[in-house]
This record gives C-alpha cells, structure tokens and sequence, in this order.
C-alpha cells in the first residue's frame, strides 16, 4: 500500500461518470462485478501529476469517475510513492487530489482510474462467472453467477469449483432452492439503467441495487445482497463464516436483504461453525432485536435524540435463525435503532463517525421496501466507506 491512510475498502456507484451499467440485459451484472471487484474502471491518461506540501494533485482533461473518499489506482508515476491505490482527499474540474509522504516535485503523465476491490474471477462462460478473494487470510470461498437472463441473477456459493460449472460444497444447495438464490436486477428487460451502490474490501463485498428504477427514476428502494467473509465470533476462528445473501424468488420487492428485517434464512453458509456437515441458512439480526426497519426501529427513540442529539448505531450478525448466537458479524454495515431518520439523511449521504467510529466516513442505503425517493415509509442503514473492516 502506497497510500498514506487505509485503502482496503472501496466504494462505487452508479451515479459516478462512467460507472458500468446495470439493466434488464444478460450479463450486465457480471459486466458490473467485473468492474468493481477485479479490473477497476474509468481509465485516463493525466496531463500531469504534481506533489506539493503532501498533497498529490493529478490533472487531466474532461471528466471521471472519483469521488472524495473514493479510491484511484495509480500507475506510471516517476515517483514510485505515488503508484498504487491512493485515497482521494478532493476533486475539482479536472483535477482529483490525495495525501502523500512524497517530496515534492512533478511526476510525470500517469494513468489512473478507480481501483478495484481485489478480487479474482479464477472462471467464465458466456454471461456465467465465478468470483473468489485473493486474501490468503480469507474463507477461499467461491461465487458463481449465471447472468443469462435478462432480469434475474442466479447466483450460488462453492467451497471449491473446477470450471465455471463445475463445483463443491454448494451454498445454497438445491435442497434448500433449486438452482440457487436469485438476484433479481430489474424489473423489466430492456436497457434502462439501475441505480446501485457497491462497497467492499478484499473479503466481501455488499452490493445494493433499485431493481424498480427500471419503471421510474423514484424508485429508490434497493435490495442489498452480498457476499464474503463475515467477522467470526468464534475465538478459535471459523474457516465457515463465510455467507451468500439471496432472494427465493425472481422478485424485485424481496424483502429479506442485509438491510430488511425479514427474519427470513436467506443467507447461506457453506456449513456450520463447526466445520461438520453442509450448508446452513442464517438470518441477518441487529443486536438490537430484530424488531423494524432500519431508521424506523424506535428501540432508542427517534432521531435525533432528546438526551444529546445523538445518532445510534447497531451491528449486524448472522445466527442460525431467532434465538440463536450470532456465528459472525456482518463487517462494515450499521442497523439504526431510530425512528425518523428519513427526515435528516437520503440515499448515499455521507456522515462522520464518532466514538468508536471516530475518523469513519458512513453511506447511507436506502432498503427494499422503501421504494420511493421521499416519505415515512423510507428506513436508513449506513455502510463503512473508510475501513478497515477487519
């Protein structure tokens, strides 16, 4: 890491210029994940690269991608410092900026674009790829994802894959759906775009789309799906904890994403902390009590609070179903146990944290079943854009 500060987690959307598409056509949500997991995206050539008082500027012309707190993927600098990925600091017209330990001086016409996740794709078919961490402290474990049609995603986990179709130890198995979970990506077949959000860091990644954009800009609402390793809560550690979020059905207002509070098992594991057996299904719980809505849940009053003004948050985790021990924390992601809270934040505002998140910038996610840009019906959850997760 050539970057002053943390840059394992990265953040994308499609409201950036030149972010890859998501609609109703086959293989436009691999297109995607390709962009934002393993190749990165937005390539310029910059007119220059100048480093002044710990401040790296690059200059180009037009437009792209970055965003403040977002992360560039550097390379061809004459100043090796300066190659790698570098958190943004600043952006203005035709010029994105970063913090540096380099000397100052001109670094020659680098290339930049905004960096990826990290992740590899070890298969591929034709509209079918598989996905797998590169982080030798991780799981290994493997998504496979059929991007035939037009609307729907299929999507399943493996412990271990030969070939694009061929693989071990699946989660979801057939018994429990067959063919895999679904992603439904959009409401209708055609080429409207779908607005989405994806953050991640080398290990998973938490992906949250608006499938009903496709029949109105208003609607906002997403399904947030994911996949990865979670934060094991077993001290001797869990080779396991390890999840594949999913819907059952090709439906666009499933409720029973990582942001709802269906108490629905649509998180599948390859198997349980033990290490014995096969898949086990989980939900996904606040410690709070799974009780409403993110930004609805009234467990600690409304926001803002009375007492100090305060904005509160929860953990999420995964257990095998109500009344059972969290296997795993759910990295990076934030239940609100307040009401109101559509009256203060909107879809991908950012917020500082304070107290243990002090120094932590926090996206904010709208849920399924808040499908339109405006009303009380509107939950919030937050995401972690800085990290580290781990």
């Amino acid at each position: 890491m050539t970057s002053v500060v943390d840059t394992s987690v990265k953040h994308f959307h499609s409201a950036m210029v030149g972010a890859p598409i998501l609609n109703g056509v086959a293989g436009s949500m691999i297109s995607l994940l390709d962009a934002c997991l393993k190749d990165g995206f937005d390539t310029k050539v910059a007119s220059s690269l100048v480093v002044s008082g710990g401040i790296a500027t690059l200059s180009f012309t037009g437009t792209h991608s970055a965003s403040v707190d977002s992360v560039v993927l550097v390379t061809g600098s004459s100043i090796a410092a300066l190659n790698g990925e570098q958190k943004v600091t600043a952006i203005g017209a035709g010029l994105v900026r970063f913090a540096t330990a380099a000397a100052d001086g001109a670094a020659g016409t680098p290339s930049f674009k905004m960096a990826p996740a990290g992740w590899l794709k070890p298969f591929a078919g034709t509209n079918l790829a598989v996905y797998k961490s590169t982080d030798v402290a991780g799981t290994g474990m493997h998504l496979r994802m059929d991007d035939t049609d037009s609307t729907v995603t299929r999507v399943r986990g493996y412990e271990t894959m030969s070939d694009v179709n061929t693989g071990a130890g699946p989660f979801p198995r057939d018994a429990d759906i067959a063919g895999g979970g679904y992603w439904p990506k959009s409401s209708i077949a055609g080429t409207t775009p779908i607005g989405w959000t994806l953050i991640a860091d080398g290990r998973k990644f938490i992906f949250s789309w608006a499938a009903y954009g496709a029949n109105s800009p208003s609607y906002i609402g997403a399904a947030t799906r994911g996949f990865g390793d979670d934060l094991a809560t077993r001290p001797g550690g869990d080779p396991y904890a390890c999840t594949l979020s999913y819907a059952d059905s090709g439906s666009p207002n499933d409720t029973s994403g990582l942001l709802d509070y269906n108490a629905a098992l649509n998180h599948a594991s390859p198997r349980g902390y033990t290490g014995l057996g096969s898949c086990v299904r989980l939900a996904c719980s606040p410690y709070t009590g799974l009780s409403s809505l993110s930004g609805q849940d009234s467990f600690f009053g409304a926001f803002p609070s009375a007492v100090d003004g305060g904005l509160r948050l929860s953990k999420k985790f995964f257990a095998a179903g109500a009344n059972q021990p969290p296997r795993s924390d759910l990295p990076g992601l934030y239940h609100v146990p307040m009401s109101n809270l559509h009256l203060a934040f909107g879809l991908r505002d950012v917020i500082s944290g304070t107290g243990a998140l002090a120094g932590r910038k926090l996206l904010a996610l709208l849920p399924t079943v808040s499908p339109t840009s405006n009303g009380a019906s509107n939950g919030i959850s937050f995401v972690d854009i800085t990290g580290p997760w781990r």
